[in-house]
């Protein structure tokens, strides 16, 4: 924060400081060059315009799961935390969901078809450690659930039409019909950022743990791609 000598009586009053940008304004900012660089890989590409082969569908929901398991169980022990606790909303877990969907996508079998590959646990790994740091579980809850509410919609229609899924089985991971109004939850959510009482050093220590999460999430897409992504080597 800039700091100013007291002005003599005979000079004009100095303007205030413009008002610090909200945070979540600060986050979404800080990280959409990551959000263009997920869009640039060729997996995520082929996901959006529907090429995608179903099993690369698949493979993408069955490292979700690993992901929302962690970053669920995490939040589960930080629900009354003055900080994580405020964004933690039971109606947003999407465990349940996924499982819906693995199991039409893998059969009932799909817990033994499944298992995280290396990049997915590395980020697991990183969701887990926030357990101790509340600021930065809300970087990765931020990353994952403000996605899954916004273009996440428009993967879901993709997914149905390429695959012939249904809301019940195969997309129901992206259906949030207990938060009724999406954007006005996402309103909320946002709204909720706002109002967290953090100094500076904390404010950044979140944005970087969230351009941090974007990076692992682009990881995880990309080594997707290398396997799953049309003309991948087989």
């Amino acid at each position: 924060m800039e700091t100013h000598q007291h002005a003599a009586t005979t000079e004009p009053t100095p303007e205030p400081p413009a008002p610090t940008d909200p945070f979540s304004a600060e986050l979404k900012s800080a990280t959409w060059a990551h959000h263009e660089e997920a869009e640039e890989h060729a997996f995520t590409r082929a996901l959006l315009d529907g090429t995608l082969p179903r099993d690369g569908y698949a493979a993408m929901v069955a490292q979700h799961y690993f992901a929302y398991v962690a970053l669920e169980e995490v939040g589960r022990t930080l629900a009354d935390d003055p900080v994580a606790g405020r964004v933690v909303f039971p109606e947003l877990f999407r465990v349940p969901a996924l499982r819906r969907d693995l199991a039409a996508l893998y059969g009932p079998d799909w817990r033994d078809r499944i298992s995280p590959t290396p990049p997915t646990r590395t980020y697991v790994a990183r969701i887990e450690q926030m357990a101790d740091r509340p600021g930065g579980y809300i970087a990765h809850h931020y990353t994952r659930y403000i996605g899954d509410l916004s273009g996440g919609q428009f993967i879901r229609r993709v997914a149905a039409r390429a695959y012939g899924l249904t809301p019940e089985e195969g997309v129901s991971f992206y259906v949030f019909d207990e938060l009724g109004s999406l954007p006005r939850f996402k309103a909320e959510y946002r709204s909720r950022l706002d109002a967290l009482d953090l100094d500076e050093a904390t404010r950044r220590r979140i944005v970087r743990e969230t351009q941090l999460a974007y990076q692992l999430n682009v990881e995880v897409l990309a080594d997707l791609g290398r396997s799953h992504a049309p003309g991948a080597a087989a």
